[in-house]
């Protein structure tokens, strides 16, 4: 039992060690002037306006002079919603999108990709102006028969990878909606044998031949290079048509980062000198649990790290901005907090009621839980109702608290499923989201991960005295 215990404290701190590498480095192969990236670091993280800066471009439609006086005001709204759309799902939240409607202008503001070396603003808008419609023809041909198209036949879209008989690769599955499932069903039935052509606006995405009625509302664009272009598309998809294509109406301006170009530098050489000094701190008072205590706190940081840098499989770099990296030093605060309670509690037992070392720590994390449960809650809590309230039009939080904003929303004239406020959505989102996966962690690293190393720790003979826990030393 007790060399169970020594084996799980050296395996946790090795995996919190292993884990903040990888978090903060990366992992990354080079062959020649190509790079493959393997494992994200936070040198990948996608910063906000305020720290690296990023373009502004006024898109216009792109129609005639005869559509361009038909477009409405809510037509407006819709490009401007889909827009939105196309940036938060690249977990771009630090934008702002305005429209004009006096002149027809949609007036984009967004921050640089995280691997952006060139800065190319013409590159960096391109995407967001594409039309994005979804179109099946009858052949193969742009000239076709219009079968189904656009959101009224199309309800959303997944990549994927499929590996069968008649297909190897990555693949984007449609899902249709009634309508479309009926027309499809006609239509591959009317077809059968022949070719029915999927295409984006006017690019020509594959052209399968029908070899059976189709009646569940499913297909399979093919011929995806990579998980990320499938991705792309299915975001595209699932994002929308715009109801007319755009155009760059001026010069794409380039912004300077709001805090200077070398903020993140001095933000990184101070966060560095704090924990250094905490860690010392830590140590100095509480001895062996302070020990413990930095390397859950590292454990903590790493965690956020990874969910901000876009570590995890499938998941993009979150935009972090200033906002942001307040959530990030609060939470690591509240960490700090957690182990000081119970390395004060622990203390409490050895000089006070004079338990047993093992007694000492068990009671310690017992009687320190509650507390720690009621702050972390708390903070969640907190970083919930920012979230939905000043988050994405799309986000889970912000549909389910829609229901209890009927007051405010009526007073502003709120629309159901849109952001409170698209302006301000980037720093407290940022904000809430960095404090939220914070707590978590903190809980995680500061509850669990602390208990087992601590309670491994002990299990050392050098390390079962006292004094190495905040005791006194008995005589």
């Amino acid at each position: 039992m007790k060399r169970s215990g020594k084996i799980t404290c050296v395996v946790v701190a090795l995996l919190i060690f292993a884990f903040a590498a990888f978090s903060f480095f990366g992992l990354k192969t080079y062959y020649g002037d190509r790079e493959d990236i393997y494992v994200k670091g936070a040198g990948d993280i996608r910063w906000g306006i305020d720290i690296q800066g990023g373009v502004e471009a006024i898109f216009t439609p792109d129609v005639t002079e005869a559509e361009f006086a038909a477009i409405t005001a809510d037509d407006m709204a819709d490009a401007e919603t889909i827009i939105n759309t196309r940036l938060v799902n690249e977990n771009i939240t630090d934008s702002e999108v305005y429209t004009d409607n006096d002149n027809k202008q949609i007036i984009v503001r967004f921050p640089w990709q995280s691997e952006e070396t060139d800065y190319d603003p013409a590159a960096a808008v391109a995407e967001l102006g594409e039309t994005a419609m979804v179109i099946f023809r009858q052949g193969s041909e742009a000239t076709g028969t219009v079968l189904l198209q656009g959101a009224e036949d199309v309800a959303s879209a997944d990549a994927g990878y499929v590996d069968n008989t008649d297909y190897t690769g990555y693949v984007v599955s449609l899902s249709l909606t009634d309508v479309g499932r009926t027309k499809f069903a006609t239509a591959t039935q009317e077809n059968l044998n022949g070719t029915i052509s999927i295409w984006l606006d006017d690019t020509l995405l594959s052209a399968p031949t029908v070899n059976a009625v189709i009646t569940d509302g499913e297909a399979i664009i093919t011929g995806m290079p990579s998980v990320e272009e499938a991705t792309d598309l299915a975001e595209k998809i699932n994002a929308g048509s715009l109801p007319f294509a755009l155009k760059i109406d001026d010069t794409i301006r380039v912004i300077n980062p709001t805090m200077g170009e070398r903020a993140l530098q001095v933000m990184l050489t101070a966060g560095i000198i704090a924990f250094v000094l905490i860690c010392l701190l830590m140590v100095v008072k509480y001895r062996l649990p302070g020990v413990v205590a930095c390397i859950a706190i590292l454990g903590q940081i790493a965690g956020v790290i990874a969910c901000t840098s876009g570590f995890f499989s499938g998941v993009n770099s979150f935009t972090l901005t200033i906002p942001g990296i307040a959530g990030i030093i609060l939470s690591i605060g509240m960490g700090v907090d957690s182990n000081v309670i119970t390395a004060e509690r622990i203390r409490e037992e050895l000089r006070l009621n004079n338990k047993t070392i093992d007694g000492a720590i068990d009671a310690g994390f017992s009687n320190a839980f509650s507390a720690i449960l009621d702050g972390n809650i708390t903070n969640v809590i907190v970083a919930l109702i920012l979230m939905g309230i000043f988050g994405p039009y799309n986000d889970v939080w912000a549909k389910v608290l829609w229901p209890f904003m009927w007051l405010y929303n009526h007073t502003i004239g709120y629309i159901p499923g849109l952001a409170i406020a698209n302006t301000i959505t980037g720093s407290i989102y940022s904000f809430g989201y960095t404090l939220l996966i914070g707590v978590i962690f903190n809980f995680i690293m500061g509850v669990g991960a602390s208990r087992l190393m601590l309670k491994g720790a002990s299990r050392f003979r050098f390390l079962r005295k006292p004094t190495m826990y905040g005791g006194v030393k008995h005589g």
